[in-house]
């Protein structure tokens, strides 16, 4: 059986999000599932770094935190509007990922890392000490207009249309990127993370489009950004925390960075994990790195590489009793 089209797929993802802001009475429930809709959006971001480049980020969480900040630093000094502020904050996002990429993709393994936590931190720093303009420790109070893409606050800051923009967000920028992947730019960056050398030899230029890779995986980190502010209307320096960075890469490893939905599965786990075990276990923690370390073991490929291998393995076995159908009728 072959896979379902693009566009059905994000039509029935869509439709599922409908449904659970519409019969999801609790808004305990829809605030928990629009925190983990925010951060598979993040993890997201740094799958697509992972998948693509074959490289691990210690820092994307100041691409996410910079956008909170971006965004509340416009409004506050009354520059621009709020849809322009969150315009222009992922631009400036993208843009200057791409530049600091230009550089840093070079580094190879572990180094990468290293350097990018030194400018998390770094930004990090800079922005706990600069409280006359960022609030320093205290963090930045967002001050969002009446209105908002043409909602008023009241509607748009209901938790189930929140928590249906969230998830509308995320299809979204699954689906776009599902279509950048198969694309010829998909197949160069997968060929120089496979093996750049050989790409260089038969002529690809492999230093721009990883550098491309990187500034895509900043701007998806940035949009998961926006969405923690406008739900929180708060920024604060631990959203640039390498903790935070920490964090949701073993969502991404959880979930599987190879499947383009595992980090956003991973994320959902992760908050669900959190939210069962933390009314019964103080440490629930501990008990969730036991099973971070039981998929790196067992099951490197995460949840959703699982899934996707069950999956292949009864298409295959449906594929085999077709043919052998087939043939008992020929007889």
């Amino acid at each position: 059986m072959n896979k379902l089209p693009l566009t059905v797929r994000v039509a029935a993802a869509l439709l599922l999000g409908a449904l659970a802001a519409r019969f999801v009475a609790s808004e305990t429930v829809l605030a928990l599932l629009t925190q983990a809709t925010i951060f598979a959006v993040f993890a997201t971001g740094i799958g697509v770094l992972l998948r693509q480049n074959g490289a691990v980020s210690f820092g994307h969480a100041l691409f996410y935190g910079s956008a909170g900040y971006g965004v509340g630093l416009m409004l506050k000094l009354q520059w621009v509007g709020a849809e322009a502020a969150i315009g222009l904050a992922l631009l400036g996002i993208a843009g200057a990922a791409f530049v600091i990429g230009l550089v840093i993709v070079r580094v190879p393994g572990i180094s990468f890392g290293m350097v990018t936590l030194a400018m998390g931190q770094m930004i990090f720093l800079v922005v706990t000490r600069a409280r006359g303009l960022l609030g320093g420790a205290d963090g930045l109070t967002i001050e969002w207009p009446a209105t908002v893409f043409g909602l008023p606050q009241a509607t748009l800051f209901r938790p189930d249309v929140m928590f249906l923009l969230c998830w509308s967000v995320l299809v979204l920028v699954l689906a776009a990127l599902a279509l950048i992947f198969r694309s010829r730019f998909g197949s160069i960056t997968e060929a120089a993370r496979d093996n750049e050398e050989r790409a260089r030899f038969i002529g690809i230029q492999t230093l721009v489009p990883r550098a491309a890779i990187f500034a895509l995986s900043a701007l998806v980190s940035g949009i998961g950004g926006v969405l923690s502010a406008l739900y929180s209307g708060f920024v604060s320096p631990e959203s640039l925390h390498w903790s935070l960075s920490g964090m949701t890469l073993m969502m991404v490893i959880v979930g599987g960075a190879r499947p383009l939905w595992g980090p956003a599965l991973g994320a959902i786990v992760y908050f669900l994990f959190k939210d069962v075990l933390g009314d019964y276990a103080t440490h629930w923690m501990a008990v969730f790195g036991v099973v971070l370390i039981a998929v790196i073991v067992f099951a490197p490929q995460g949840i959703a590489g699982l899934i996707e291998k069950s999956l292949r393995r009864r298409r295959g076995a449906s594929i085999q009793a077709g043919i052998g159908l087939h043939a008992e009728v020929r007889k």
